[in-house]
């Protein structure tokens, strides 16, 4: 006999003809756990049970699920089966609610935080090139600005917004609306910059009441562009610690790939201060050890976990212990003379 289950019962068929059915209650509700269950790879109840009773049969399945029970399947092209929907349910009513349902609990709000922290990047992006073409027009007649492009705009910025002229006497300065021009760019310069303040005050405090674990141990920025990186936090909370190592670091990691160059240690992780002040033969096994705290730190933070702050005593610990000279090995390394034999270089 072959087991087949459709959307609104399980049914036993023998040659084409059913010999047992049990039709899963008519409520959407109890359709939509059942779709539900067939979806994560469970039985219904109506199937576990029809496989009770037909213990004493050979029963075979099309279905992958009973694969693991030893059910193998039969046969031959399948045989239509003579049943009928409930009257009344609309299997089209029914996958549209499940869709809604399915879309509702993959719904990960750390989106938001993500947003901000690309938004972050690109009024960066904006500002700095704003603040060239400002520092260079500026300096057209205030040639005392300054070389340096981002301390030139700010000066140009405010002189410009507080009304005074950028210099006196210049051809420039006969036509207003040149000049008003130039002025509206200050104000957009200077407004960029309140942006990204408010953008750094906004991901600071979002990032330490959503990925609270994360924050305590890496930063709320630092911990923002990681979720970011990663491409949300329900991601991120999948990632094994060695791939936590590497975020950021994409371009050298298929430099690798593609090129055999050596593998990159570390990504966005170096920004951290215990691996950026680091001497560079430590900052591999730190950012190890550091990606391995931040991955539980994310699985933490993703189960909705209060902070722990034995996570982050734990990482100081470790990183004492990278930190430290080996015992009886203080001191330079004597190596052999250059004109030594071929296998002592």
């Amino acid at each position: 006999m072959e087991l087949v289950t459709t959307w609104y019962g399980a049914f036993l068929v023998d040659e084409g003809r059913i010999v047992r059915e049990l039709r899963f209650p008519e409520a959407p509700a109890e359709l939509a756990g059942r779709m539900r269950m067939r979806r994560d790879g469970h039985l219904a109840p109506e199937e576990e049970r029809l496989i009770e009773e037909g213990t004493g049969a050979e029963i075979e399945s099309r279905d992958r699920r009973l694969e693991s029970m030893g059910v193998r399947g039969p046969e031959g092209p399948p045989v239509p089966l003579a049943a009928a929907p409930p009257p009344g349910v609309s299997l089209r009513d029914l996958l549209i609610a499940e869709a809604e349902e399915a879309l509702r609990r993959a719904w990960d709000p750390s989106i938001h935080l993500d947003e901000a922290v690309r938004t972050m990047a690109d009024v960066d992006r904006v500002r700095n090139l704003l603040g060239e073409r400002l520092a260079s027009w500026s300096a057209r007649d205030r040639p005392e600005l300054g070389e340096d492009e981002e301390e030139a705009a700010v000066r140009a910025a405010r002189t410009l917004v507080d009304g005074t002229a950028p210099g006196a006497g210049t051809d420039l300065d006969a036509d207003p609306r040149l000049l008003e021009s130039r002025r509206e760019l200050a104000r957009a310069f200077e407004h960029l910059a309140e942006l990204r303040r408010s953008l750094d005050r906004s991901v600071d405090a979002a990032a330490r009441e959503r990925v609270p674990n994360l924050s305590a141990l890496l930063g709320p920025l630092l911990a923002a562009r990681l979720v970011s990186q990663a491409g949300g936090l329900d991601r991120l909370a999948r990632l094994p610690a060695s791939t936590v190592q590497v975020l950021g670091a994409e371009r050298s990691f298929f430099e690798h790939l593609r090129r055999g160059t050596r593998p990159p240690r570390h990504g966005l992780l170096y920004l951290h201060p215990s691996i950026q002040g680091a001497p560079k033969r430590q900052r591999g096994r730190l950012a190890r050890a550091l990606a391995g705290k931040a991955a539980i730190a994310a699985r933490l933070d993703r189960a909705g976990r209060p902070l722990r702050p034995e996570l982050i005593a734990s990482y100081s610990r470790r990183s004492e212990e990278i930190r430290r000279p080996p015992s009886g090995k203080a001191g330079r390394i004597l190596r052999p003379p250059l004109d030594g034999a071929p296998e002592d270089r």
